[in-house]
């Protein structure tokens, strides 16, 4: 079993997931749990600034999520992520397809739009 914990947060129809500690292929539960408490939010917000390690099966979890969230017909997006996995999500073209902000605000701001 990974570490990794989610806090949940809803700002109107936008669900925030605070992930703590690691996304690896063991993350998945704590992740579609959080993702489940999400409930019927229109946007998720993916907040990385406590992010410690993310691996590939980690990656293979995004794109799960990813493919969760456009067959409901929800936005992702995701703030807090170092230049390192930037960089990751722009080499695995996810930066395609989940909407990178530098902040929070920013990413509430899309969210809505």
């Amino acid at each position: 079993m990974t570490d990794t914990t989610v806090d949940v947060t809803r700002e109107g129809p936008t669900a925030i997931l605070r992930i703590h500690g690691e996304i690896t292929g063991g993350s998945e539960p704590p992740i579609m749990a959080a993702y489940a408490d999400a409930g019927d939010a229109k946007s998720i917000v993916l907040d990385f600034t406590q992010l410690d390690y993310m691996n590939s099966g980690g990656i293979g979890l995004l794109v799960t999520l990813l493919v969760r969230t456009q067959r409901a017909g929800q936005k992702l997006l995701a703030v807090g992520l170092t230049d390192h996995y930037r960089q990751i999500l722009a080499l695995t073209r996810l930066d395609e397809a989940i909407a990178i902000h530098d902040d929070e605000t920013a990413a509430l701001a899309a969210a809505s739009a």
